[in-house]
Order: structure tokens, then sequence, then C-alpha cells
């Protein structure tokens, strides 16, 4: 799979869509429910603020980031990953697809 075009990232830096669905929007937090088919991808998109998930399935993905790097991941269920101190000024864009054979499922909470 190519890196994420120059296109690709400027559009990510205009989308704060990280999830499929947003489940709550308060000024505080923001919860997104994420669920990928196996083959699908999420857009890309940027991750600005304080956040965390969880999947609540095993799987596989792949990530496209804006620096070039592309990275395949195996989740577990519970795997859970939090950045702590995303700002504006320290912000990175990524996309994702699904590389498994079952539904990819994530729970994300954004930060203030």
């Amino acid at each position: 799979m190519t890196p994420l075009s120059e296109t690709e990232r400027a559009a990510a830096q205009a989308n704060d869509r990280i999830g499929t669905v947003l489940v709550l929007d308060q000024p505080s937090m923001r919860i997104w429910h994420l669920r990928l088919q196996p083959g699908e991808s999420l857009a890309p998109h940027r991750h600005d603020r304080p956040y965390f998930w969880t999947v609540l399935g095993d799987g596989t993905a792949r990530s496209r980031y804006g620096d070039g790097r592309v990275v395949d991941v195996t989740y577990a269920a519970g795997d859970t990953r939090h950045f702590p101190d995303l700002t504006p000024d320290t912000a990175f864009v990524h996309d994702l697809t699904n590389t498994g054979t079952t539904e990819l499922v994530f729970v994300t909470v954004e930060f203030g």
C-alpha cells in the first residue's frame, strides 16, 4: 500500500471524523464508535486533542500516516491506547483499513 498522497494529507487536515458514528458530542468530550468490515477504510483524518481508543474484538488493520509511515497492527479484544498530549501543534493524520477477516469495532473518546 502506498503512503498517503499530498491530496489525502491535505484533506485529512480538515477531517476530524475519527469514527463512523459520533454518539456523544459535548464541549469536554466526544465519543465515537468505529465499525469497519473487512476491506473497509476510514478516510484520512486528524487527531488534534487527547483521546483514547479501545478495540472490542480481535483483528488486523493498516494505517497510512501523514509522515509517510505505513503500519500494520494486530489487535486483541480489550487493547487500549491513550494519546494524552495531543494538541493542534502536535496533531497527526492517518487512515485505517481493516485488513482482517472480521469486523473491527472500536470505541474512541476525545477530550476537550
